[in-house]
């Protein structure tokens, strides 16, 4: 038996829970506020809060579905936010008078509306809709006083909408040949004309990305001829293209200020986002400097009309999102938002680390790796290899209050990116494909030997636990490897490819062709699927089980969660299933994540640490809430 455990902060999911999740940021017009999304009251609403520092103050009072703040108006009060019923992902564009009413500007059933930018002069804007055809979004001019509508592109090829020029002569097309293959395309819209502008041979990515103020180029992402993408830009009336920015790591995005005076770029560096800000001279780019800052990356730089003022968010591994604002005219730099929960002490959180180790063929596995505090050779701790959705997706640094939550409660958590991720280059990327169930699955076999190797770890107390793929590859873990892991985490995974595949939303339709080339195709590679779905091979599950589902989910249906729960009870396994019915295919209601987070604990504690390993007491309940650990 382990040595005890000493004791440590402890804290509770609604102590976790008490922190504020904070997106987005959009200047008034005089400057002077801030538009964002906070979940203070337990659901996400529009907020403002003054440049100088101050109260958020609600503009949107909704406590049924999650509202997302969009835009100010250029010109006056008015705003712009996006809701969506029980989280189907049918969002519709709303406009905020600012007396409070609210009007739908996308009204209509089953549709699902985007907005798409400003024109450059504020009076008017664009927004995407598949009211016409589920499959494809179209993309429409609305004014911005009358809200009179113009058709502005008929999408009846299939492509995925991109950025429009500020004359309004060009807009982006993107098209999805397979997750490693794209292409651009270009829609003039005097003409009404299509040009295909990156003919190519193999499997290469290019992604369009914005045009330049002036409407002369395009500045899009390819990883034509090297492992990660980098930034390119087209001469709109030459038609030359030339490299322009890169970096060793994946340029993800770049855009411009509203008056072109700056250019931000995203780049995606061994797991963390660093930015990059240039202000435009003419044909030189001058780097921005920016401030000493609190320990972190930032992200969301957003820019006020008259390029004085520049919000963003600053996010760590121990702090969430916080919003600050810096005054190019003065220097100064203001914290707007203090987001962490005031019962918790950033100090018992955790860094988190970036590690690697070999999988069985000798590929390198990169992770994002979290330690609690007591972990030591003479008090081992359990493990779990956390697996992010995608399937190409990515775990990254940056607070995640899941993570840190089991982390602070005695579990180590090795966020694995497996092959397929992305983040690592191309070929990193596509070393997955048609090969799910099977060798990304073998890397988190690895990754368990791995944690084990640690000398720390109790090797026989280690989950698996993901969302979405996460959740497909847990439940492929227990199915196809049922002797590896002690306990899995499905939170709305895929238990039968078959169905999901079939079940895809309609628009998603310009994506369909790259979802069956990476995973199979229902109908030429139903013996494969079969194979690699977890539901078909439920009686070799002999490892208990916890299934986490939203009711609303359009992307993996509750179907799959329904039907995996059932084969796996028949085994006589133990197996807890949880339904939110206001959720989709993520969480965002606190009451919900409370509830959901606190099962998971449960659930470990009971299966995975076992009842002799919980002997710290946590902070919560000296406080006199509820004890979520047992």
């Amino acid at each position: 038996m382990n040595n005890p455990i000493p004791y440590m902060k402890r804290y509770t999911i609604e102590q976790f829970m008490a922190t504020t999740s904070l997106m987005g940021a959009s200047f008034s017009a005089d400057e002077r506020r801030i538009l964002l999304t906070s979940n203070a009251t337990g659901i996400f609403n529009a907020y403002t809060l003054p440049v100088e520092g101050g109260m958020p103050k609600p503009l949107t009072w909704s406590t049924a579905d999650s509202t997302f703040s969009v835009s100010f108006f250029p010109h006056d009060d008015r705003v712009l936010f996006t809701r969506d019923r029980g989280g189907d992902e049918n969002f519709h564009l709303f406009l905020l008078h600012p007396d409070g009413i609210e009007e739908d500007l996308t009204p209509g059933e089953e549709l699902k509306a985007q907005f798409m930018g400003w024109r450059r002069d504020g009076n008017a804007f664009f927004v995407s809709s598949n009211e016409r055809d589920p499959r494809f979004l179209d993309v429409y001019w609305y004014d911005a006083q009358t809200y009179a509508r113009t058709l502005l592109y008929k999408n009846e090829d299939g492509f995925d909408l991109g950025a429009i020029s500020h004359d309004e002569q060009w807009i982006a097309l993107n098209r999805t040949n397979t997750t490693s293959d794209s292409d651009i395309y270009l829609f003039n819209v005097n003409k009404q004309e299509v040009k295909h502008l990156t003919p190519h041979e193999g499997a290469i990515n290019f992604h369009a990305e914005t045009f330049d103020p002036a409407s002369q180029r395009l500045l899009l992402l390819t990883n034509e001829g090297t492992e990660f993408r980098r930034l390119r830009m087209y001469d709109l009336i030459t038609g030359d293209m030339r490299n322009h920015e890169s970096a060793e790591w994946d340029v993800i995005y770049t855009y411009f200020s509203r008056d072109g005076r700056f250019r931000v770029t995203g780049i995606n560096q061994d797991g963390s986002i660093v930015i990059r800000a240039v202000e435009c001279d003419g044909s030189e780019e001058k780097p921005v400097r920016i401030p000493a800052l609190p320990e972190g990356e930032i992200r969301g730089v957003v820019f006020s009309a008259s390029s004085i003022r520049m919000a963003f968010y600053v996010n760590s591994d121990r702090s969430p999102d916080n919003l600050f604002v810096h005054d190019f005219s003065t220097g100064d730099v203001k914290q707007l938002t203090q987001s962490l929960s005031k019962d918790i002490d950033s100090s018992a959180l955790v860094e988190a680390q970036v590690v690697r180790f070999r999988s069985f063929d000798g590929m390198l596995i990169p992770s994002i790796y979290y330690k609690p505090h007591e972990a030591s050779a003479e008090s081992k701790v359990p493990a779990i290899v956390y697996v992010h959705g995608g399937p190409g997706g990515q775990t990254m640094r940056g607070y995640n209050a899941q993570i840190q939550y089991l982390v602070n409660h005695g579990y180590a958590v090795l966020g694995i990116n497996n092959r397929g991720s992305s983040g690592y280059g191309k070929t990193f990327f596509a070393a997955a494909n048609r090969k799910h169930g099977r060798e990304p699955l073998w890397d988190c076999v690895e990754a368990k030997t791995y944690l084990a190797s640690l000398g720390y770890i109790d090797h026989e107390r280690i989950g698996i636990m993901g969302g979405s793929y996460g959740g497909y590859m847990t439940l492929a873990a227990l199915a196809f490897r049922p002797e590896v892991f002690k306990v899995g985490v499905d939170i709305f995974g895929v238990s039968n490819w078959l169905r999901t595949l079939e079940s895809i939303p309609p628009y998603w339709e310009s994506v369909r062709k790259a979802i069956y080339h990476e995973i199979g195709d229902p109908v030429k590679d139903i013996d494969f699927l079969v194979a690699t779905s977890p539901l078909f091979h439920a009686k070799e599950i002999r490892k208990p089980l916890i299934v986490i589902q939203g009711a609303n989910d359009p992307r993996v249906v509750k179907a799959e969660s329904d039907e995996i729960v059932q084969a796996v009870k028949k085994q006589n396994i133990p197996v807890e299933y949880i339904v939110f019915s206001d959720e989709g295919h993520s969480f965002t209601k606190k009451k919900n994540q409370i509830e959901a987070n606190r099962r998971i604990l449960e659930f470990l504690d009971k299966y995975l640490k076992g009842p002799e390993s919980n002997n710290s007491v946590p902070d919560g309940e000296k406080d006199g809430l509820r004890n979520s650990t047992h």
